[in-house]
């Protein structure tokens, strides 16, 4: 079942992020906050039989030049023993319904690495192209 994230889901979401993105990028307490009190972010998860076993970030993009909204996915992960069952597929199709209905917007947006050709696939098929756009990043020295 694909549903939006929800308080109950922080220990689970902290195991899938650290196997995602690698141990000690963030706490329980910070998801916990973040489900609670982040109103810029949306967060769907697949659970199977009370586990979770993927989700995706949007991440909701307001800026005074634009009337709509500008909803970035910037997160999918599925855990690998789900992979290629179409639950990518499904938990985006349920971000970008849920935000449709919730939200005045035009466009959605996708972040994913160059090298990650398996998952452009996927997005491909579900109509994200190539904007010819450029993300820059910049590490900030702590």
């Amino acid at each position: 079942m694909v549903r939006i994230a929800n308080v109950n889901d922080v220990e689970q979401l902290n195991i899938l992020n650290n196997e995602f993105n690698g141990e000690g990028e963030t706490s329980i307490d910070n998801i916990r906050e973040s489900l609670i009190n982040n109103k810029q972010e949306v967060v769907i998860v697949a659970d199977e039989d009370d586990m979770l076993v993927g989700f995706v970030c949007v991440q909701l993009k307001k800026s005074f030049c634009y009337d709509d909204y500008m909803p970035e996915i910037t997160e999918v992960y599925v855990k690998p023993a789900y992979r290629k069952k179409g639950i990518a597929r499904e938990m985006i199709i349920f971000a970008e319904t849920y935000c449709s209905e919730k939200y005045p917007l035009h466009k959605y947006e996708l972040l994913t690495g160059q090298e990650n050709l398996v998952a452009q696939s996927v997005y491909s098929k579900l109509g994200y192209a190539d904007d010819k756009e450029l993300h820059l990043s910049k590490r900030v020295k702590k």
